[in-house]
């Protein structure tokens, strides 16, 4: 499994991508809508992996569906990491083996599978699951923007995790070497990219 992405929740993303950008050098890009979960999203671009800043667009329509109610309650104005997520090349095989249903979702041209998010939105240690069912050259990474450019890249990613649930959740050996365990307050605690500009450790925003 590789690490695709790092989700922080924002209640605004046009003043998380300012302030991202001043503090960290980091360009977001607007990514989308969630429209089922009432969600919108900008993201950083970084090759095989991104920041996703999230934040609730329609607080009705969040309310009613599990995404966007994990959005509501976690997003702060600072920014607040809120969970992860691994990609694999066979989604199926993970969900036989935990007991998970794949769930397909589509925005434009972007066609993916998730899975395990339940358990993630409830134990912010643990990740879930995606497979992108389109080309890697259309990976989310891959979107462009002066931060790829710069061949910036996620680095590590700093969580907080019981291990011996965290490997029995993942499976022994498929933790990407870019995640960093450690026994503190569990989630994600940091990000960190690195590129032609240096290095940046981004806690929030």
């Amino acid at each position: 499994m590789d690490l695709d992405h790092v989700i922080l929740g924002v209640s605004d993303l046009e003043a998380a991508a300012r302030r991202l950008k001043e503090r960290h050098r980091l360009t977001a890009v607007p990514g989308g809508r969630h429209e089922a979960a009432g969600t919108h999203n900008w993201i950083v671009p970084l090759d095989d992996a991104y920041i996703e800043l999230i934040a609730v667009e329609d607080p009705e329509t969040a309310r009613r569906h599990p995404f966007g109610r994990w959005v509501l309650h976690g997003a702060t104005d600072d920014g607040a990491w809120i969970g992860w997520v691994l990609r694999t090349d066979d989604i199926d095989a993970t969900c036989a083996r935990l007991g998970l249903e794949p769930h397909p979702m589509q925005r434009g041209s972007l066609r993916w599978r998730m899975a395990g998010f339940q358990r993630a939105f409830r134990e912010p240690s643990l990740p879930f699951f995606i497979q992108w069912d389109m080309p890697e050259s259309e990976l989310p990474g891959r979107a462009g923007g002066p931060t790829q450019a710069s061949d910036a890249r996620l680095t590590a990613v700093e969580v907080g995790a019981d291990e011996a649930t965290l490997t029995r959740w993942v499976g022994e050996g498929e933790l990407p070497g870019t995640v960093r365990v450690n026994d503190g307050a569990h989630g994600v605690q940091s990000a960190t990219v690195a590129g032609a500009g240096g290095v940046e450790v981004v806690r929030g925003v």
